[in-house]
């Protein structure tokens, strides 16, 4: 609790180890492992419930689009956010950005950002509906890159029903 207080009342000795603002923060955390799963559960159950919300209100004449699109995107915002309550953001951040997952967070985070481009400016629902499907999809397999040998097992389920 002392670490946090100096920190957050500028009295902090400075970046003498080198490390960042995020991992400063993250190691004067105080929550108990309990808050943090807390944390978790809900932040990826508010997650889940946008994304099933959004879902719903996909069939809405006029607007269901729009209010799909950003539900959606909400949903895995929150999903994808609520891992740092359990990792911390400096650890989330890397193993986002690791080799084996830096291809499906830039595919997740520009079809997210194409998603809302397509139900807002461009106003094309085929290309807001293509990109929440290839934000879905990547995702997944942004997912099954923290299960060992997850991805392999579906590559090779693909290829022999191929």
């Amino acid at each position: 609790m002392d670490k946090l207080k100096k920190v957050l009342s500028g009295q902090d000795d400075g970046n003498a180890d080198g490390s960042g603002i995020l991992e400063r923060a993250n190691q004067a955390s105080t929550l108990s492992w309990g808050t943090r799963v807390k944390g978790f559960l809900i932040c990826f159950i508010l997650g889940v419930v946008c994304s099933i919300l959004g879902t719903c209100l996909l069939w809405v004449p006029g607007f269901g689009l729009a209010v799909f699109a950003v539900l959606y995107s909400l949903g895995n915002i929150c999903a994808l956010s609520s891992t740092m309550f359990l990792m911390g953001p400096c650890r989330q951040l890397k193993t986002m950005w690791a080799k084996e997952r830096v291809l499906a967070t830039i595919i997740m985070l520009v079809c997210l950002v194409l998603t809302l481009c397509a139900a807002f400016w461009w106003k094309n629902n085929g290309l807001a509906l293509l990109f929440c499907i290839l934000q879905f999809l990547a995702f997944t397999w942004y997912g099954l890159s923290y299960i060992p040998f997850a991805r392999d097992a579906i590559i090779k389920l693909f290829s022999l029903c191929i």
